[in-house]
């Protein structure tokens, strides 16, 4: 008998490992969404100036963004995916990157606007609000339950093969992307029409997370491999940035992955209107 192949598994403990961090993203989440409803109450006190409440929510979804890059990435690592490790990672991104930015993006661009004249307007944005707030959570729960199902999804510009690409913004960018803003400026919101502006900007995140755009995936970087010396200096050049000028750097960040994809999706418009331009402009030849 030839040698038998002995295949090697994981240990129990090892399971609990990619969960630890899905507990911990479920946990700020909890915390943003305290944080904001904190800040509520403080700004609706008489403090209207700069929120550390608000700061400390929109530092809680920023470190949950990233550890909701590492559960994932672990457990692949690890060999130890499961499918309650898939379904409990989907629910905590409902809570942390559905709910609580959600009830951040109502409370601080919302809630204490001042009406430029009297009458309901101040009514009809905070309607405004509660509609737009509910659309991007749910705009979030439907990526996500289309994320779970689908099993190799292809946007409707794909790009090229060797490449992976996410349909659709990612929610974690979404709740990224309204955490930076809000952490540029933790004040909360008092102009009626940088609220408006605000919520049609909250609208189109949503759209955006259930569309078939493509957007750019960092799940083909192998950190396990070696990386050349460039690499090194590009992520401490990363961290100097977010020590030294944290918000308006990662406020560009989160701009720039938020329009990559709009980008890429007009781009590659704009390429297939000129191939079709010069085919139709192409001298036909005649035949006998």
């Amino acid at each position: 008998m030839g040698p038998r192949e002995v295949t090697k598994r994981p240990r129990r403990a090892a399971y609990v490992l990619p969960s630890l961090f899905t507990s911990g993203n479920i946990f700020l989440g909890f915390v943003a969404i305290v944080q904001a409803f904190e800040g509520a109450m403080a700004a609706g006190g008489g403090n209207l100036g700069q929120n550390s409440h608000f700061a400390l929510a929109a530092k809680a979804l920023g470190w949950s963004v990233f550890l909701d890059g590492l559960d994932g990435r672990i457990a692949r690592m690890t060999n130890t995916t499961s499918d309650f490790g898939r379904e409990l990672d989907s629910l905590a991104d409902v809570i942390t990157f559905g709910i609580a930015p959600a009830v951040l993006a109502f409370v601080w661009g919302v809630h204490f606007v001042l009406a430029p004249a009297e009458g309901n307007l101040q009514v009809h944005l905070r309607r405004a609000g509660y509609l737009v707030a509910f659309f991007y959570l749910l705009c979030g729960a439907v990526r996500l339950a289309r994320f779970n199902v689908q099993t190799n999804p292809v946007p409707k510009n794909p790009g090229r093969p060797d490449h992976k690409y996410f349909v659709g913004m990612p929610i974690p960018a979404g709740a990224g992307f309204i955490a930076a803003v809000v952490f540029m400026d933790t004040s909360p919101v008092r102009s009626f029409a940088f609220s408006i502006v605000w919520l049609a900007i909250v609208a189109m995140v949503g759209l955006l997370m259930v569309s078939t755009w493509r957007y750019p995936s960092a799940k083909q970087i192998n950190i396990s491999k070696p990386r050349t010396p460039l690499i090194v200096l590009i992520v401490g050049g990363i961290a100097f940035l977010i020590w030294e000028w944290a918000q308006p750097f990662l406020l560009a960040a989160a701009c720039a992955y938020v329009g990559s994809g709009i980008a890429i999706r007009f781009g590659g418009l704009i390429r297939r209107w000129r191939r079709s331009r010069s085919a139709a402009h192409l001298p036909e030849r005649r035949v006998g």
